[in-house]
């Protein structure tokens, strides 16, 4: 049975959304002093996980398409946070990485996000929190054309 097409309450995608926001602004709250943003944050963080990666590669990881991405990487080269630069495999390639300035920036971030990340699970419990990310990383990687339930 699908929802009433006239109620936007019945609407995944503008449930999801809204949602989005709402927790985006949440964890901005938290990440404010470090000066970073949702985004940028993670940015920071896959970086500091997995080491320097292309543009490309980075934003497949991040499930953000490429010109998104570099709208965001501006503000983190320009504070100099990040560095772009030749591939260590292939020096045509360009590369991010993190700076010394990006990894204290990361760990000063973290605290945010740490605060950010208990006080949702508080207020959401440790177990539905883990099921709503395992739900959403479903979405975020599978095609609703060919998913089941």
């Amino acid at each position: 049975m699908t929802a009433d097409p006239t109620n936007p309450a019945g609407c995944n995608c503008l449930a999801l959304r809204q949602a989005s926001r709402h927790v985006t602004q949440f964890y901005d709250q938290f990440l404010a002093p470090s000066g970073l943003r949702t985004t940028q944050y993670s940015i920071l963080a896959r970086l500091q996980r997995k080491g320097p990666m292309t543009i490309n590669a980075l934003a497949a990881e991040l499930v953000m398409d490429r010109t998104t991405l570099g709208r965001n990487i501006l503000p983190l080269q320009r504070d100099g946070l990040v560095a772009v630069g030749p591939g260590q495999s292939d020096r045509r390639s360009r590369e991010l990485r993190l700076t010394p300035a990006g990894v204290a920036r990361f760990h000063a971030g973290r605290k945010g996000w740490e605060r950010a990340q208990v006080q949702f699970e508080t207020a959401f419990g440790v177990k539905r929190a883990k099921a709503l990310r395992t739900m959403l990383h479903a979405v975020a990687t599978e095609d609703p054309q060919g998913a089941h339930a």
